[in-house]
């Protein structure tokens, strides 16, 4: 469906001028055929404490299911949200955080987990064993089935000390948003179920991936976004 908001009113999510053209810059780097046909998807992946967690990616909007929501942003945009998430994410911001590094995408939304979600995700398995256990077996039960949707896969590949250290692929090697969802949905799922990590490392090789558009400078410092 088209969402374009009510008469008078604001679209389902918005986003900034200067995200717009973060995102624009990195769907013209896409090797895709036909970029400019690439619509920026948004969905919720999960809930960490009172947040949601997110995940943003390029995909192309005629993809979109009936029930997805369709939203255009100027002329030159498409945003697309899976309709899972709609009511999660109806008045979110999609903007640009500014780090030590550049400006990476963050959601700003005005939503929190619903008590239903958290009824939910009490009811899930309960991880155990070693911090490296916990990790592997998030990634396999929340994180890859959630990125599995435009065609990514995260592997454990090591802990040390307080750090885990991840590889992506598929769909989110040379990523131009593996970094948002790294942090917005990655590392927020990690650390909920292992507290012992501090932090979440990727060591993709993402020059070598199908859409070579990765660019460090700008996806670092990303912050969570509400």
């Amino acid at each position: 469906m088209t969402d374009e908001g009510p008469d008078g009113q604001e679209p389902l999510v918005s986003v900034s001028e200067a995200a717009r053209e973060l995102v624009l810059s990195y769907r013209a780097r896409s090797e895709k055929p036909d970029p400019e046909r690439l619509a920026m998807w948004v969905e919720v992946t999960g809930v960490s404490g009172a947040d949601f967690a997110y995940d943003m990616y390029l995909k192309y909007a005629d993809e979109a299911a009936p029930s997805d929501a369709v939203v255009p942003v100027h002329d030159d945009l498409t945003i697309v949200v899976p309709e899972a998430s709609v009511e999660q994410l109806r008045g979110a911001t999609v903007d640009v955080s500014e780090g030590d590094s550049g400006g990476g995408l963050y959601v700003d939304n005005p939503n929190s987990p619903s008590p239903v979600v958290g009824a939910q995700r009490a009811g899930a398995p309960k991880l155990e064993g070693e911090v490296a256990e916990r990790v592997m077996q998030i990634i396999e039960q929340q994180i890859n089935p959630s990125i599995a949707a435009h065609g990514g896969a995260c592997e454990l590949v090591a802990v040390e000390d307080e750090v885990a250290y991840v590889r992506l692929s598929g769909g989110c090697q040379g990523c131009g948003m593996a970094t948002v969802t790294l942090t917005q949905g990655i590392e927020v799922a990690i650390r909920e179920v292992a507290p012992e990590i501090t932090s979440v490392v990727d060591v993709t090789d993402h020059a070598s991936g199908s859409n070579p558009y990765y660019e460090p400078a700008k996806d670092e410092g990303v912050a969570g976004g509400k």
